[in-house]
């Protein structure tokens, strides 16, 4: 299954997010990130429409995230960002062809159809299964201090260290 890039870029914005001391700016998150302000601007904008993030105005103002980072699903930041369509989409390719199937015989869905869908509400339900909570723990279980260094960062406002 292939999603785009703004999924990767929306969840490490939202795990920031969720250990963030303060709102940050998006042009502080781009640059955090190494990505495009522009193309991450969109993303945001997906975000606070999915009522993932809500923006802060005013000299100190940038995002948050409007809930818990344990009640924001990996799903969640998906279908915002991604759209909430299936990944296989059955054309009916049965009733094309020289020997098309009739409409009557295609009101059961194929094989091909089901194990799609099958697969298709595993992968979903495997995502609902994963919070922005979870992803930020393992962050620091895997690189310890980073959330730390990353604090420090935003709240420096110079990219004067490195995170790791």
């Amino acid at each position: 299954m292939k999603m785009s890039a703004g999924v990767e870029w929306a969840l490490h914005c939202c795990t920031v997010l969720s250990t963030a001391t303060a709102p940050v700016p998006a042009h502080r998150l781009a640059e955090l990130h190494g990505v495009s302000r522009t193309y991450l601007a969109k993303h945001l904008q997906a975000l606070s429409k999915a009522g993932l993030i809500h923006a802060v105005e005013g000299r100190d103002g940038g995002y948050e995230l409007s809930r818990p980072a344990a009640e924001v699903t990996v799903y969640d930041v998906v279908r915002a960002v991604d759209g909430p369509e299936a990944a296989f989409r059955c054309t009916e390719i049965r009733q094309q062809g020289p020997l098309p199937a009739t409409g009557e015989a295609c009101k059961v869905p194929c094989g091909i159809a089901k194990v799609m869908a099958t697969a298709e509400r595993a992968w979903r339900d495997s995502l609902r299964g994963v919070t922005i909570g979870d992803l930020a723990a393992t962050v620091d279980t895997n690189l310890p201090g980073t959330w730390d260094s990353v604090r420090h960062w935003l709240g420096a406002g110079t990219a004067s260290e490195p995170v790791r």
